[in-house]
């Protein structure tokens, strides 16, 4: 891919030189969406690639990484999940593969799981949900991070991606480079963003109708027939289970994460599961409800986790066609502003 346009290369510098890649956008980690096929293409065609480890054993995730390495020689990430009850050994099994961006999900890193990244030679990116969680992170020594707004598919938090970016930005873009994410279809938000101090974007929605994303036909379709309102977030039924809200496109599966959270509630109030593990079983119900969608083609019963940017999906085409339009949209919203 080249960027015959100077400005936007010249905004998207810091964020490529800090991926090693040729365009400052990664793509959002999805759990069985975001694998060798998909990471290594977007990898391939100029962008940053990141496997989704998700609730993966060590085994998997050191196969996963071998096999991505097989398709690319480019730079790509993985995405760990600060939860997992292996992080450490999926940490070591990253330093072993001389993975060089390790991105951490899923609330404040626990301690030491920073360090180990850095000490294995990798650099760290993390999810700042507020301003002072930001600053936190920046005195933990993160080397990038990544502010994800509402509109974003699966796990998300309260706030829209622009008010975090014009929050942030201002506040921190100087001292690392930031990546936004959440709700980005198109070139011209780029390019706002970059505008607005970012190094780079995030986008994770875009992606799953590559051509070479191994996700489900009837995945793919039901992205395409979908609206930005019906990427809707799931509801919190106990206030004593802390759930994250997750966007997906609205079906049947909605009611079954309702009845799965009663079901872990009570186990919890009758003191069968600690918190941490009631937590990790609504992660292992995500992880299967989303394989179902995404592997199964189930998208009745299974989870269609989606951005809100779905709306701008409408069609079934390969990586490096997504990127050179994002690009090209991006140039001439920077064109029209100089004139």
């Amino acid at each position: 891919m080249s960027l015959p346009h100077p400005r936007l290369s010249a905004l998207m510098r810091r964020g490529a030189d800090f991926l090693g890649s040729e365009v400052a956008i990664m793509a959002g980690a999805m759990s069985w969406v975001s694998e060798q096929h998909l990471v290594s293409a977007i990898s391939n065609a100029g962008g940053f690639g990141v496997i989704a480890c998700g609730a993966m054993t060590p085994a998997l995730l050191d196969a996963e990484i071998a096999a991505t390495k097989a398709l690319t020689t480019k730079p790509f990430g993985v995405n760990l999940i600060t939860m997992h009850p292996d992080l450490n050994a999926l940490i070591d099994v990253c330093a072993g593969h001389n993975v060089g961006h390790v991105v951490l999900a899923g609330g404040l890193p626990p301690g030491g799981a920073i360090d180990r990244i850095k000490a294995g030679g990798a650099r760290v990116l993390c999810f700042p949900p507020t301003l002072p969680f930001a600053k936190k992170l920046i005195r933990s020594g993160v080397d990038a991070l990544v502010i994800e707004g509402m509109e974003a598919g699966g796990h998300i938090g309260p706030v829209s991606t622009s008010v975090l970016a014009q929050e942030m930005l201002p506040e921190i873009a100087e001292q690392l480079p930031v990546f936004i994410a959440g709700g980005i279809g198109r070139g011209e938000a780029i390019a706002g963003y970059l505008e607005m101090g970012a190094a780079g974007v995030q986008l994770g929605t875009r992606f799953v109708c590559a051509t070479e994303c191994i996700a489900h036909a009837n995945f793919k379709k039901a992205f395409i027939r979908a609206s930005a309102r019906d990427a809707i977030a799931s509801v919190q039924i106990d206030p004593r289970l802390p759930v994250i809200p997750v966007r997906a496109l609205k079906n049947a599966s909605s009611e079954l994460f309702t009845a799965k959270q009663r079901e872990v509630a009570q186990a919890l109030d009758e003191g069968r599961v600690a918190m941490a593990e009631a937590q990790l079983q609504i992660e292992h119900y995500w992880a299967g409800a989303l394989r179902r969608a995404v592997i199964d083609g189930d998208v009745e019963h299974g989870s269609l986790m989606a951005g809100q940017s779905v709306g701008m999906v409408t069609k079934e085409e390969p990586v490096a066609e997504i990127l050179a339009t994002l690009e090209a949209e991006a140039e001439a919203a920077l064109a029209r502003r100089s004139s």
